[in-house]
């Protein structure tokens, strides 16, 4: 069944007509297992429980002549600094995520908090090929920006392609250099590709001398750190605008086990001239400001603690590192079933795969399914969601009476900004 965004649409056509139509079509998402889609051919039947994308990326201009003007300058590190200046020079970024930074995600953090966001890796060579795949993985709208839209690939000229689709509406084409698991193993990318420096700088030659928007690349960690700083140069001479550290090895895939090497990010800091940005061990608004404290780097990524507490960028804290903290802390008067009503809403403004939204429930909910897990096993039990039963659904979490709030400091002013939303500052 396709469900259609409540209301009409806030946003005109650009001048791409034909390139909107594409990306506002319905589609059913798939629900096959994501190594097969990234490693198999697109064109398999996909059959499973979706809603539309309907993506609404009218109202932004094709970005020739803007671009044109922030790209200018004397060199290409001036270009870089212009580019990141004119963005407003975004502190508080969401990083990319499989299935869970898609835009609905992402409007939700920048209502709380977020400066800019990535999409989720988009498979470079499935995005050229299969229109079904565009309209379901790659949506947008006008207040969507700054906007890094990721890329995995091996190929120049396939991920060129790709690229020119999205330019447009983004303001940077980002290479996923970062990606341990094993599709990127299989598939030949992420990570992988540091095996193999030639084909990466060909992909970010190939990028940067052919696209109106800047190119960016999310690396990870070699063991010995001459070799991070040899290849982040590199990256840098091959036309990259901006490099965002994952501080962990291809190896180190353990999050919880393995703390983020900050003293390395600021090295590759220090030895290049363009932004970068951090990425690791961030979990709440302290930490984003220890980071840039001590990388010296000019914004920040978090992933996996925005998926349980969206509004970390906004001052709030979940539970588990307020046991953890030193500081003093008080209930913020927000929980994280107000979180997943707005992200509902944002849901059914800008529809995407069920997949994800059954992802994002068992992620912003986990806490309140640890106390009911009868709750968490009917979700389970459902084939198919809609929205009317995950709003019945949270109606019956908060029935029960205990309440799981979000935490502020103590020394935390809680204001509400203009469209209402609670920041403590």
């Amino acid at each position: 069944m396709k469900l259609k965004a409540r209301g009409p649409s806030p946003f005109s056509f650009s001048p791409l007509e034909s390139f909107l139509r594409f990306l506002m079509a319905s589609t059913e998402a798939p629900t096959r297992d994501l190594d097969d889609l990234l490693c198999s051919s697109p064109h398999q039947e996909q059959n499973g429980e979706s809603n539309t994308s309907s993506t609404e990326a009218g109202g932004i201009d094709d970005g020739s002549a803007s671009l044109a003007l922030c790209l200018s300058g004397a060199s290409r590190i001036e270009r870089a600094w212009e580019h990141w200046t004119k963005l407003g020079g975004p502190k508080r970024i969401v990083a990319p995520m499989v299935d869970n930074s898609e835009l609905p995600f992402r409007m939700l953090c920048r209502k709380y908090g977020a400066e800019a966001a990535y999409t989720p890796m988009l498979h470079s060579r499935i995005f050229t090929e299969s229109e079904k795949y565009r309209n379901e993985e790659f949506t947008t709208c006008k207040e969507d920006r700054p906007l890094f839209v990721q890329f995995c690939a091996n190929d120049p000229d396939i991920l060129l392609e790709a690229a020119r689709r999205v330019e447009p509406y983004c303001d940077y084409v980002d290479i996923n250099l970062g990606c341990p698991q094993r599709i990127a193993r299989r598939g030949y990318y992420g990570a992988f590709l540091m095996d193999n420096l030639p084909l990466v700088k060909s992909l970010v030659e190939k990028l940067s001398s052919s696209l109106n928007v800047p190119v960016s690349c999310k690396i990870r960690l070699f063991p010995k750190i001459e070799d991070t700083l040899n290849y982040a140069r590199m990256l840098e001479e091959a036309g990259c605008s901006l490099v965002a550290v994952h501080g962990r090895t291809r190896d180190e895939k353990d999050q919880k086990k393995i703390r983020a090497d900050w003293a390395a990010i600021r090295a590759v800091k220090t030895a290049l001239k363009i932004p970068v940005l951090a990425n690791g061990n961030i979990r709440h608004l302290q930490d984003v400001e220890s980071c840039l404290k001590e990388t010296g780097c000019d914004g920040v990524l978090s992933a996996d603690s925005l998926l349980d507490n969206p509004a970390l960028f906004a001052g709030f804290w979940n539970a588990e590192w307020v046991v953890e903290s030193n500081e003093g802390h008080r209930d913020g008067e927000l929980d994280q079933t107000d979180i997943f009503i707005d992200y509902l809403k944002m849901c059914e403004k800008y529809p995407v795969p069920w997949r994800m939204i059954r992802s994002h429930t068992h992620k912003m909910l986990g806490d309140w399914f640890k106390n009911h897990p009868q709750v968490r096993e009917e979700l389970n039990a459902q084939s198919t969601l809609s929205f009317e039963y995950l709003y019945e659904m949270v109606d019956k979490l908060r029935a029960f009476g205990k309440r799981i709030p979000l935490y502020v400091m103590n020394s935390s002013v809680v204001e509400v900004d203009e469209n209402g939303i609670k920041i403590a500052a």
